[in-house]
């Protein structure tokens, strides 16, 4: 059985840091790719950050570039997303995801993935 898990999440003061992470587990071979996306109260689900599993290519989110980094540790099955420099607007319930569709580039759309952890609360006070 499939199975993302986020943990990581938190309460942090603005300009704070957090690192998230996602571990799959139950696949016969790995998803193709991985992403992370975050949902606050009210709004849509936000793509953040996308990573290929065999390449490592990486794609931020203009949203998040410079703050946030994706990354893997594939002899962990592990993705994680660093979050830097904090700030209240970046409070909400963060998603890994998981897919593999043939085609490249930034996946920040949750129709691209197929998987999906339970989520991680990321709270950020000032």
């Amino acid at each position: 059985q499939v199975q993302l898990m986020e943990s990581g999440g938190g309460s942090v003061q603005v300009g704070g840091s957090l690192r998230l992470s996602c571990v799959a587990s139950g696949y016969t071979s790995p998803p193709r790719y991985m992403g992370w996306f975050r949902q606050a109260p009210g709004k849509e689900r936000e793509g953040l950050a996308t990573i290929y599993i065999r390449t490592g290519y990486a794609y931020h989110a203009e949203s998040v570039k410079g703050r946030f980094t994706i990354s893997q540790d594939n002899a962990k099955n592990t993705v994680y997303l660093q979050l830097n420099s904090l700030k209240p607007e970046d409070t909400a319930t963060y998603y890994c995801a998981a897919g593999s569709f043939t085609r490249g580039g930034f996946r920040k759309s949750s129709r691209d993935y197929n998987d999906w952890g339970q989520g991680t609360q990321v709270t950020v006070s000032s």
